[in-house]
């Protein structure tokens, strides 16, 4: 009979390291997954940046004089950052620096007058800032599924995640969208709901 028990504990005990060890391998595709995800979205973003900046330049160039007196300067110091590191490393702090700089164009652009009667670069611009807005939130959403996985218990405990830094957040003020001149900005008010 304690053959039997020795057996079978024997038996129990080969399905729990078994039923781990397939666990923790799920673990870590997973989140070899995600931290490729968030590479891919922070070269996004990056890109998206670029290509604002770029394009507020071709409005300060095409606008001239009209333009907002510090966008000129605001576009070359976003640019002149460096984009979030490819690796998620962030030793030197830039990416305070960029965000910063990235909040300060978004300001300056704020004051450029659009509607249909301007020049194209200015048409191209809510092109580009759309583009950031969805950049950013595709980094922040991958930067928070691949944080939730790496808090849980297990995964920290058995140090799952590897070397790979912790995905941080990139945090810049989203545009806020252009009132037409002939829509007049209404504030729309929600009553609670009665069930």
């Amino acid at each position: 009979m304690s053959t039997a028990v020795a057996a079978g504990t024997a038996v129990l005990a080969a399905l729990l390291v078994a039923a781990l060890t397939l666990w923790c391998v799920t673990r870590v595709r997973r989140l070899h997954r995600l931290h490729v995800r968030v590479d891919a979205a922070r070269a996004g973003l990056a890109a998206a940046l670029d290509a604002r900046a770029r394009v507020a330049l071709a409005v300060a160039e095409v606008l001239g004089p009209a333009a907002p007196p510090d966008l000129r300067r605001a576009a070359v110091a976003a640019r002149a950052l460096p984009a979030p590191a490819p690796d998620g490393r962030d030793p030197a702090g830039s990416r305070a620096a960029r965000e910063a700089a990235e909040n300060a164009l978004t300001r300056q652009l704020a004051a450029v007058r659009r509607g249909p009667g301007e020049p194209a670069p200015c048409g191209d611009l809510a092109e580009a800032e759309a583009l950031v807005v969805l950049a950013r939130r595709v980094h922040n959403d991958a930067v928070r599924d691949t944080r939730a996985l790496r808090s849980r218990r297990l995964v920290r405990m058995l140090r799952l995640y590897g070397t790979a830094p912790e995905p941080v957040y990139f945090e810049i003020a989203d545009p806020e969208p252009p009132r037409s001149p002939a829509r007049p900005h209404v504030e729309s008010r929600r009553s609670p709901t009665v069930m």
